[in-house]
């Protein structure tokens, strides 16, 4: 369960964590809608694309804090290079959160 501490409310119940290189290289693409903890061993700058995943996500990216340091709304067959390095990046099929807000997971 992902849960907005900020806020006090649920972002999802069902989450899947990716922290093999295959997982992370699969991501969404060829799948349905889902939502992914991407999880990597130190703070970096994490791109993305959207070759092959059919539906809108948003993204957030953690710092080792957990807190939120930016955010992106991704469209299909669209990428994206944030300006933040994150520990963790949250592909969410439905949820959201703003910069700042502190996530809570497993």
């Amino acid at each position: 369960m992902l849960k907005n501490l900020t806020t006090n409310k649920v972002i999802c119940s069902n989450e899947r964590y990716c922290v093999t290189l295959w997982s992370k290289f699969r991501g969404l693409m060829f799948s349905p809608r889902k939502n992914l903890v991407f999880v990597f061993p130190d703070e970096r700058i994490v791109s993305l694309h959207m070759f092959f995943v059919f539906f809108p996500i948003n993204v957030l990216y953690l710092d080792s804090g957990r807190r939120v340091v930016e955010k992106a709304r991704l469209k299909p067959f669209g990428w994206y290079k944030p300006k933040r390095k994150a520990k963790f990046v949250l592909e969410l099929a439905a949820g959201d959160a703003d910069v700042g807000d502190e996530i809570e997971f497993e």
